[in-house]
């Protein structure tokens, strides 16, 4: 079997190809330079990529698009994180519709459900207002030829992703490694997260399901946005001192600050109806697991 991956030098996407390659995938890597050994050249923003070779793939799985945590989302960014998504969905959907046949794993977030306080949401929940959903919802339909076209396609609706290495645990770390943090803002907001390892064992999984749509890539329990803190302060035996409001945050962490500040309560029912099983279901397990915390059997 043969997957293809756009996106593989992100966090997910580094961790994926060798749990692809263990589950018995050639893998091929989609990257914009020369290609070496296991790797294919392609270039979305001209339409250039290798088409008999992503026909010939049982697999695709596009996580590419440049980062919405790095700027700030001024209008002109915007436009940069959008069209990034689309060049590369649109010329993977147009692609793969030309064989009428594959599977495309397609990332998407959970911006698409906007900021939603205490509502529960699930893949069927209709979508928010504002940038992050606009951009979210051009996003997925980019894939949309290939959806007419017959090709199985699965949107993951990404939470924050809690890993070692990257993702929400480094932004937070060294705010709780110097016992500064109790919660960020009012600490009541809601977070739907994912470890890295469920998010890589979830995405093998779904390649191997019937699904078509959406799937929400989170934990089955979002958690408060101070009980992470301490989840991750218990985990580091560090102590919680302050709260950090709004405007601090924003300046420590930058544009990033606008995730963890804004409240989602998603729940993976696609995940669970499938019978998906998480190494990490709670965020203390989840935060032991960033830290290398162990536990007597």
């Amino acid at each position: 079997m043969r997957a293809v991956v756009a996106g593989s030098s992100g966090l997910i996407g580094t961790a994926l190809i060798p749990a692809l390659e263990a589950s018995g995938y050639e893998v091929v890597r989609l990257v914009r330079r020369k290609a070496g050994a296991g790797e294919s050249e392609w270039h979305p923003e001209s339409g250039v990529i290798d088409a008999d070779m992503l026909k010939g793939a049982d697999l695709v799985v596009n996580l590419a698009g440049a980062s919405i945590g790095a700027r700030r989302l001024t209008k002109s960014y915007a436009k940069v994180v959008l069209d990034s998504r689309l060049e590369t969905t649109g010329l993977l959907a147009r692609t793969m519709a030309e064989a009428g046949r594959g599977r495309l794993i397609q990332a998407s977030a959970m911006g698409y459900f906007g900021v939603r306080g205490e509502a529960e949401l699930h893949e069927r929940s209709h979508p928010g207002s504002g940038t992050l959903p606009e951009i979210t919802i051009a996003w997925e339909k980019a894939a949309n030829p290939a959806v007419l076209a017959g090709v199985h396609v699965q949107w993951l609706r990404t939470g924050l992703v809690v890993a070692p290495t990257g993702g929400l645990a480094k932004r937070l770390l060294p705010l709780i490694r110097l016992g500064l943090v109790r919660s960020l803002g009012s600490g009541k907001q809601w977070m739907s997260w994912i470890s890295l390892d469920d998010a890589v064992r979830a995405i093998v999984f779904l390649a191997a399901t019937d699904h078509v749509g959406p799937v929400n890539l989170v934990a089955p329990l979002p958690a408060r946005n101070a009980q992470l803190i301490a989840a991750l302060a218990h985990a580091a035996h560090r102590p919680r001192l302050f709260p950090v409001p709004a405007p601090i945050l924003r300046l420590v962490v930058g544009p990033a600050a606008d995730d963890l500040l804004g409240s989602q309560k998603a729940l993976p029912e696609v995940l669970r109806r499938l019978g998906f099983r998480w190494n990490h279901p709670d965020i203390q397990s989840a935060a032991d697991w960033v830290l290398g915390v162990t536990h007597d059997a």
